[in-house]
């Protein structure tokens, strides 16, 4: 069974709890959680979290909202690869490679990288309490890629291999879990792990790297190569870390000036056709029959009703022929025009 299968029926859009983790701000409790409460009055019953978003931040502020509804109403993952402590750190000293400082609004709680089996099953225990859950459906195992570690990010993706990746095989043929695969912001991780014989991931969570500004690399080889091993992606940060929502930051840092200046020749084309961008980026993620739903962060209620509007507004396929024609899009990639 796919990805998809495992969500609730008709999920297209889910939410990305990142943001509740205080990323980029410190974000007021009655704030986080009038956010989740909009998802949820709004239809929304897919949610993703993981414990390095705020040091458990996250993942307490969901749990807290979602242990007054029954568990069988909604889909729920969390991530692996990464233990939170007790013990406290400086949260602005933390290296976290090309994303320094993410999430110094966070808990001050020791983080702790580590892949292996013993670690794996200890996360899940962890989460599932920060949660105030007893399952969990889909377990992502987190940041195995250049981003984070560099060039030693294979020695980590080989230390997932052979613990984090197998316990989670197992989890699921178990039936502890429903699914399992990768949540990254790169696609070599994902592309390794396509070529691998054993152990089975079910699919991926591909963060940035599927979005309007970003796409060319995940089209060369990843998104067909999925598709044909039936491996459905989720696709995080479509907005590009906020660049296509009206924000200031791409990959989580001030855009440069490129990205600036291709995100304003896509606003004027959508100007032209009277096109919302926030739509023009949700359409254009899901328009791949490989992505099985796409879920953009908020940590603002009102994010919410943008983001359905959005993703169910009608585009004129004139837009999507002219950033074709201005090398806005590749040429390779689905488009919604394509399924008209």
């Amino acid at each position: 069974m796919s990805i998809k299968d495992k969500l609730p029926a008709g999920t297209m859009l889910g939410f990305g709890t990142a943001p509740l983790g205080n990323m980029f701000r410190n974000i007021p409790e009655a704030e986080a959680a009038a956010t989740v409460d909009a998802a949820w009055q709004q239809g929304i019953r897919y949610f993703d979290t993981a414990p390095f978003y705020g040091a458990g931040l996250a993942e307490i502020r969901l749990g807290q909202f979602l242990s007054s509804h029954k568990r069988s109403d909604y889909a729920l993952s969390t991530k692996v690869g990464r233990l939170i402590l007790d013990e406290e750190e400086d949260a602005s000293a933390r290296n976290l490679g090309e994303k320094s400082g993410l999430f110094e609004f966070g808990r001050p709680n020791k983080v702790v990288n580590d892949y292996s089996a013993d670690a794996t099953l200890r996360s899940i225990e962890d989460s599932l309490k920060r949660l105030r859950t007893d399952r969990l459906d889909i377990v992502w195992v987190h940041d195995i890629a250049q981003d984070f570690y560099g060039d030693e990010w294979l020695g980590h993706f080989e230390a997932a291999r052979k613990g984090a990746f197998r316990v989670l095989d197992r989890l699921r043929d178990e039936g502890v879990i429903k699914a399992w695969g990768l949540g990254v912001n790169r696609v070599e991780p994902l592309e390794l792990t396509l070529d691998l014989s054993e152990p089975r991931p079910d699919g991926f969570l591909l963060a940035g790297r599927y979005t309007l500004l970003d796409h060319e690399r995940a089209l060369q080889r990843l998104m067909p190569a999925a598709a044909a091993k039936k491996v459905e992606i989720v696709v995080g940060g479509p907005y590009s870390s906020g660049i296509l929502a009206g924000g200031a930051h791409f990959e989580y840092q001030k855009a440069p000036p490129e990205i600036v200046a291709k995100v304003e020749r896509i606003k004027a084309i959508a100007q032209r056709h009277n096109v919302s961008i926030k739509a023009a980026a949700l359409q254009f993620a899901l328009a791949n029959p490989a992505v099985a739903a796409v879920i953009p962060g908020a940590s603002r209620p009102e994010r919410i009703a943008e983001d359905l509007t959005a993703a169910a507004a009608v585009i004129p396929s004139g837009f999507w022929h002219e950033l074709r024609t201005q090398g806005l899009v590749s040429a390779a990639a689905p488009l919604p025009l394509d399924r008209a």
